[in-house]
């Protein structure tokens, strides 16, 4: 919206904006449950069971999922001038105690982060064009992760962000998705040499949420949307010695710096996971949103992969929407590296398997990544989209072994091909009359209770938990509570130079932190706003 602003001017945009709201308007007022059949048929034959041998095996535990944001796979095991750019994810990625995807993509548009929470969310796609989020996700009806782990296994929910709220719409989207919680920069200090571009610094992100995490009824369901690592890539010199790439194009250049930073900022928290006692009772789920260089960038970013930017081709490009997806879930001894392909659409279904969550009568694009009935076509947004063996973008076929063009297919593969194309057309389109009728209204799966936002207010999270701890009592199954009612805040190191100068502790909490002894008194009415 900003930009059309910029390019079409304030009365352009208004009467561009006027007349999509309308169409938008018209097309759900015109909108009745039977439109949902199609789209039941299509999601109820394309489900696949979960694997018997990993459904439930991380029953009960919590569910931390984190943000890798800009993050591409090239980036795991990658070595600049002999220096491992990311040794702790690294690690993470070869333990045998996680599940590693060498081949899993980011499906995104134009909503990019937004898109890509969406769908780790609810495992519908994002829109053709524009933001989900920002468009739709005021008024549309979801059946999101937080609400089916709240009903199913009791789980509490919140979000991590050190950026504003309305970013993306987030502060109401996360109300129709059931997040009880939302910690966005209101709750942290933004003194500016705490900040980068979009939002709090991710070793302080980290460092300044477990006053807030320590707090939240166990099991819970929490996700940190780190922010380091964004367009166009700066971080301050005292926050890193990394020395940075030397292709001539700053932004390329220095995303391997932010990469390092963000590396060290997981690692100081898995460090403070172990050290508290979260760690053993937790899976930790950790992703990347979308691409970091652009294709207009990648030529520059060719000869540091090995390649030649003379040779180039849209294969090339495709192959590196690889984003990082890892499941690590402690003491399981029987993970590594998976070869089968996937992506962000089937996030929901897997984690919901692996928590022994049903999920048969969801309405969900995905299918779980272990079961032997898994969909292997990844579709990208633009109705390209890649297999284990080939790779389609545009109508060009190419070969996953060689990357080579195949321009005279046989009978068969042009067939295949085709029917492939056909069923990614089919499912994005059926995904789309879903998000923009909002059919969803329509349908309740078994054991559901549609989410009501008005149960939500983020204006004092701080004071609601505390509230809620103090009023379980010995039945509190808070960290702050096991942890004979003390804060584990001690057990958290971090290098990061701004808690030693600006980051002051008694100013993380915001107007959350003066709102507390208020809430004894307004928490019945704060619950009914």
């Amino acid at each position: 919206r900003n930009y059309l602003v910029k390019y079409l001017g304030i009365d352009a945009f208004t009467f561009y904006d006027g007349v999509k709201t309308a169409k938008n308007n018209r097309v759900r007022s015109e909108a009745s449950s039977s439109d949902l059949n199609k789209v039941l048929n299509f999601t109820q034959k394309h489900y696949a069971k979960p694997n018997s041998q990993m459904y439930g095996i991380a029953k009960g535990k919590n569910i931390i999922v984190i943000h890798l944001e800009s993050f591409q796979q090239f980036l795991i095991n990658y070595r600049l001038n002999g220096k491992e750019v990311t040794p702790f994810l690294n690690s993470l990625y070869n333990d045998k105690s996680t599940y590693s995807f060498a081949n899993f993509f980011n499906q995104v548009g134009q909503g990019k982060t937004s898109d890509a929470e969406n769908m780790l969310e609810t495992s519908v796609y994002g829109l053709p064009q524009g933001s989900l989020f920002s468009a739709l996700g005021t008024d549309n009806t979801f059946q999101g992760a937080p609400a089916i782990l709240s009903q199913t296994e009791g789980y509490s929910s919140a979000v991590f962000h050190g950026n504003k709220g309305s970013f993306w719409n987030r502060n109401s989207v996360y109300k129709n998705l059931g997040y009880q919680y939302f910690f966005d920069s209101s709750y942290f200090n933004t003194d500016s040499n705490n900040l980068t571009e979009y939002g709090l610094k991710d070793k302080l992100l980290f460092h300044d949420s477990v006053k807030y995490l320590e707090r939240l009824q166990q099991p819970f369901y929490a996700k940190f949307i780190t922010v380091s690592n964004h367009f166009p890539y700066t971080i301050d010199k005292k926050n890193t010695d990394f020395k940075a790439a030397d292709t001539g194009d700053s932004s390329v250049d220095n995303y391997f710096v932010t990469a390092h930073y963000l590396d060290q900022s997981i690692k100081e928290f898995f460090d403070y996971l172990k050290k508290s006692g979260l760690y053993n009772n937790s899976m930790i789920v950790l992703y990347g949103d979308h691409y970091g260089i652009s294709n207009s960038r990648n030529l520059k970013l060719a000869s540091l992969l090995g390649k030649s930017s003379s040779t180039w081709t849209d294969f090339d490009n495709a192959q590196l929407q690889r984003v990082p997806f890892m499941i690590h879930i402690p003491g399981q001894k029987n993970g590594g590296i998976q070869q089968q392909y996937g992506g962000e659409i089937d996030v929901l279904p897997t984690l919901l398997h692996l928590a022994g969550v049903d999920t048969s009568s969801y309405i969900q694009f995905g299918t779980d990544l272990f079961s032997k009935q898994h969909d292997q076509v990844v579709a990208f947004r633009n109705e390209n989209f890649v297999t284990p063996n080939y790779t389609v973008v545009d109508g060009n076929i190419y070969d996953n072994k060689t990357g080579v063009q195949i321009t005279h297919p046989s009978t068969a593969l042009a067939n295949k091909i085709k029917s492939e194309s056909n069923k990614v057309n089919t499912e994005l389109s059926l995904s789309d009359s879903l998000n923009n009728k909002n059919l969803l209204r329509f349908y309740i799966p078994n054991g559901f209770t549609p989410v009501n936002p008005k149960n939500y207010n983020y204006k004092n999270d701080f004071g609601q938990i505390t509230q809620i701890q103090k009023q379980l009592g010995t039945s509190s199954t808070s960290l702050w509570s096991r942890n004979g009612n003390k804060t584990t805040i001690d057990d958290y190191n971090s290098d990061a130079p701004e808690l030693n100068t600006t980051d002051s502790d008694k100013e993380n909490q915001s107007s959350a932190s003066s709102s507390i002894n208020a809430s004894s008194s307004s928490s019945a009415s704060s619950d009914a706003n």
